[in-house]
This record gives C-alpha cells, structure tokens and sequence, in this order.
C-alpha cells in the first residue's frame, strides 16, 4: 500500500479458521500483516459458543476490539465480563493485557473490528496452558514454557 486505502468489508474474502475444538473464526483483513504497516486491522466473526484464540496477553503489541454484534464473554486477569455491541476494550501490551473473548450466544456469530499494533518481534504468553509464542521477522512458533533452558545449555 502505497496511500490511503479504502476497502468494502464484503469485497474482503473471509479466512476461515478451525484447527482446535472450541476455537474457531472467520476473519477479513482489512488492513493486512506483513505489509509494513504499523497496526493490524481485521474483522472477526466468531461462531456460537467459540473463541478466536486461547487466553493470551503479548508483550510488545497492544490490541484494541469494538463489538459490532453479538454477545461475548471477555476473560482477563480481572476476571470475566459480558461485551456486547458498541463496547470498545483495549488491551495493552504485558500480563494487564491479558484475554480471551468468547461468544456466549447459542445462534448468533459475535462479529467485531480488532486493532493490533505491529511490532518486528513480538512474544505473547499463554498462562492457561504454559505456552509461550514468538511471531514476527520470519519466526511463527509456540514453544512450552517447562522447556526452558539455560543461556549456554548445548554451547
């Protein structure tokens, strides 16, 4: 991208994404990773009774959701909370920003615009399951914190 951009959300071919029971979505990027662009910004739409990803906080790029529909459950270090359509919630980067949203309706997708910075490397933790993953510059890989080894282990 060269300029200003202007797109229509329907010209945008959803990706659909389901590779884990109880995670699932369908996503329009409007503003696309790996551009060289300095946020990211997509639409979601969540089946009934999924989420998009597992609960998760980053430590260099911050995210920002406005609910456009539906009803959500919205999991952070704070505890859980009902979104739904107008709520604006922004997630800063470190363990504060911890979350997982959640579509609580039984026959309603949850659909919301989703804001992400983008920085070069980014590192983002998963307390719920003892993960950590490192995304950017080339690296997309999720590795268990219980595997840690010392700086100099195999040197």
């Amino acid at each position: 991208m060269k300029g200003i951009m202007k797109v229509r959300l329907q010209d945008i071919p959803a990706k659909h994404k389901c590779e884990h029971e109880g995670y699932e979505y369908y996503k329009r990027e409007l503003v696309p990773a790996g551009e060289h662009h300095q946020c990211i910004i997509s639409v979601y739409e969540i089946p009934p009774g999924k989420s998009a990803y597992p609960y998760h906080y980053h430590t260099s790029n911050e995210e920002a959701f406005y609910i456009l529909s539906g009803t959500g459950s919205l999991k952070t270090p704070y505890g859980e909370m009902k979104v739904t359509a107008g709520d604006f919630i922004f997630f800063p980067a470190g363990e504060k920003g911890a979350h997982r949203l959640t579509n609580i309706s039984q026959t309603d997708k949850l659909i919301y615009l989703d804001f992400d910075t983008s920085n070069e490397i980014d590192v983002a933790f998963y307390p719920d399951s003892g993960k950590i993953g490192v995304w950017g510059k080339n690296i997309n890989q999720v590795y268990r914190i219980g595997d840690q080894v010392g700086y100099y282990d195999g040197e």
